[in-house]
Order: C-alpha cells, then structure tokens, then sequence
C-alpha cells in the first residue's frame, strides 16, 4: 500500500515542472520558494553514483567541510586522556573522558552524534562496535576520527564536517544545510560536497560517473538535478 502524501506535499510537487531535470542554482531556487514548514526543513542532497559498492575498489567514502555548515550543532564524544583530554575540551567537545566513557556507553547512555578517539584509546572503544557500528558513529581512520589531532577534527566538526558513504545501491544521501539558509549558502555547500565526490571517482568506475542527483527538503518532492549541468561546474 503506497503512503498517502499530505496536501503539502502534493500541492508542492505540483509546482515542479513533470520530466524537467534543473540546474543546481535554479533547483536550490524552487525550493526556497515552496511553502514552507512549520519548522526549519534539512535541505537534503542523493546523489546516484556509476559504482558497485560490492567491490572493495569501487567504494566511495570521504568527508567535507561544508563551508556554511549543516545548520545543526553535534555533540561530540571524544576518547582521550591526559594533554589530549584537555585539548578536546579547550576546541569545544561536548564530552570527553576515557574507560568511564566506554562504560556508560554500555549502559546505553548515547547523547552525542559524533565520537573521536586518539587511537591510543581504541583497544578500548572497539568494544563498542556492535553498539555505535550499526548507528554510523563509531571512530574510524578513513573519516579522520582516530587521531591525536584531536582539537581540529572537533573544531572541522563544529564547523560542519560530514563524512559520508555510499549505500549498497550506489546512492549518497547528505545534508546540505537548512531550509533558513540563503539560496547562494546552500548553493557553495552543494558544490564542495560534490567537488569531493567527483575527486573520489574510483578509477575501476566505467560509464557514467554521475548518474542522477536530487535535492529535498525535509517535508518536500524531491527536485531533479541535471548531472551534465553539475559535470560541466567542475571542469
């Protein structure tokens, strides 16, 4: 049984010209202008990439720095002792601790988004791996969260760093910032998460790269982007 689509919603996609795939600063412009929320939207970008993430050579993975942020503050966990500690702390990490962290984690306390560790404190925290695994927040050396450089990664964080990977079907799914964002702040996020993802292009990756993309809010359609459009911004 298909999910019924409230009024919104359907008067919203019936703005959107059938067929029509738009270009990045025009889409970004529709959706500023549809009716909006009673509450301040996530403006979410999919992009359906030309890889088999199944094979070990053809995964994309990375990370960005959205340059207006993401709209939301995460709390940050981060496994450290002693200097390490004190320079979590001091960059603005929400909690920061070490054994006692790991235990109460345990307990099932998770009040945070994001973790990092010094990876001198990963023999311990791999023992949380079955529970912060599953939920994409366990501390791993390809996002940059094991580190001892510890005070900038939370800072990157704070600012708006998100890292991201491609699902089983090939599909990226990232938040590019609020529906209370200017058009041109949305705009300059999309771009460098893109930048990124044409970067990461896996070399074993034939064909079309780039194979559709869409941009959302939260309560809203989804608004097709032209991919040839957004080839040709990074050439």
């Amino acid at each position: 049984m298909m999910k019924k689509r409230g009024k919104r919603y359907t008067s919203t996609k019936a703005m959107l010209e059938p067929g029509k795939k738009y270009e990045l600063s025009e889409a970004i412009s529709l959706i500023k202008d549809l009716p909006k929320a009673k509450f301040d939207e996530t403006i979410d970008m999919a992009v359906k990439l030309g890889v088999n993430p199944r094979k070990a050579d053809q995964m994309v993975r990375g990370t960005v720095v959205l340059p207006n942020g993401t709209g939301k503050s995460a709390r940050i966990l981060v496994f450290a002792k002693g200097e390490k500690e004190k320079e979590a702390q001091e960059a603005g990490a929400d909690y920061v601790g070490g054994d006692e962290l790991v235990e109460k984690i345990k307990g099932g306390w998770l009040e945070f988004e994001k973790t990092v560790a010094t990876p001198d404190m990963m023999s311990n925290v791999g023992k949380l791996g079955k529970i912060l695994g599953p939920r994409g927040m366990m501390p791993n050396p390809k996002t940059g969260t094991v580190t001892f450089d510890v005070g900038r990664v939370v800072q990157e964080i704070k600012k708006g760093k998100i890292d991201f990977k491609v699902e089983k079907n090939g599909i990226l799914h990232v938040p590019i910032g609020k529906a209370s964002f200017t058009a041109q702040q949305l705009i300059d996020n999309a771009k460098a998460f893109l930048e990124v993802v044409i970067k990461l292009k896996p070399t074993t990756s034939k064909g079309q790269y780039l194979k559709s993309l869409a941009i959302a809010s939260t309560m809203g359609p989804g608004v097709k982007l032209d991919s040839v459009q957004i080839r040709n911004l990074f050439r």
